[in-house]
């Protein structure tokens, strides 16, 4: 299982986000399927896994903000479970209607644990 956007935060030479355990490897969602995590501080993440790559992207749709992570997968992107707005699991933007995004979030697998960078 790979993680993506393994990247960090910097601003000023400073890094402002932090690493937080989202769950374990066996607890991610298996290819294919999307999920909902709380992580310190009530942030709620959607996790998917495309073909055994997971992202993470922000819980709450845009539109009348429902849980993406109790939604599902069509092809690469999650689909809100409540008026099936898409959005690209890897980049987090909106198949329609343009310039729509969630925020998508860094994520990286250390030992036997997914971990999420949020600021």
């Amino acid at each position: 299982m790979k993680a993506v956007g393994q990247i960090t935060i910097k601003r000023r030479g400073e890094i402002v986000a932090k690493w937080v355990r989202l769950c374990g490897v066996p607890e991610a969602p298996g290819p294919g399927a999307v999920t909902e995590v709380e992580v310190e501080g009530g942030v709620a993440i959607c996790v998917a896994n495309l073909n055994g790559e997971l992202s993470a992207l922000d819980n709450v749709c845009p539109h009348r903000h429902g849980p993406l992570g109790q939604g599902w997968l069509e092809g690469d992107c999650v689909v809100c479970p409540w008026h099936s707005w898409m959005f690209h699991a890897k980049t987090g933007a909106a198949e329609f209607p343009e310039g729509e995004r969630v925020a998508v979030f860094p994520l990286k697998i250390e030992g036997g644990d997914v971990l999420v960078e949020i600021e």
